[in-house]
């Protein structure tokens, strides 16, 4: 996760907490009030998630997510994808794997070329 990321999140967590406390105070009062009346009651405080709660009921509860404004999707990226990441990254750790792949290739024995030869429409199709 990214420093503007984990900005984000550190924020919507903040006001999450926020109005949870906003809520206990006016559970709060309501009990006094409603004590005071004679009434006799038993209240669970309403719970306050962790951060770390808060991350993963997000991502896995669709009207928790939509009631705090924040979404969070994960998907494993595919080979392709990753292998276009690195290519537009360009850096030196793209490039040192870059070579260390070819070389545990090179030592596996693994075509480097690709031949093809076609002539009247047939065509073999080697590796070397």
């Amino acid at each position: 996760m990214n420093k503007e990321q984990q900005e984000l999140l550190d924020e919507a967590y903040q006001n999450y907490e926020k109005e949870i406390i906003r809520q206990r105070q006016i559970q709060k009062v309501e009990v006094a009030r409603l004590r005071s009346q004679g009434k006799r009651l038993k209240v669970a405080l309403i719970k306050l998630l962790s951060k770390e709660e808060f991350i993963n009921k997000i991502k896995t509860d669709i009207e928790f997510s939509k009631k705090w404004k924040l979404k969070i999707e994960e998907r494993e990226l595919s080979l392709s994808e990753r292998t276009k990441y690195k290519k537009e990254r360009g850096d030196r750790i793209a490039r040192t794997f870059a070579a260390y792949t070819h070389q545990m290739l090179d030592n596996a024995n693994i075509p480097t070329r690709l031949i093809t030869i076609t002539y009247n429409d047939k065509t073999i199709t080697s590796y070397e």
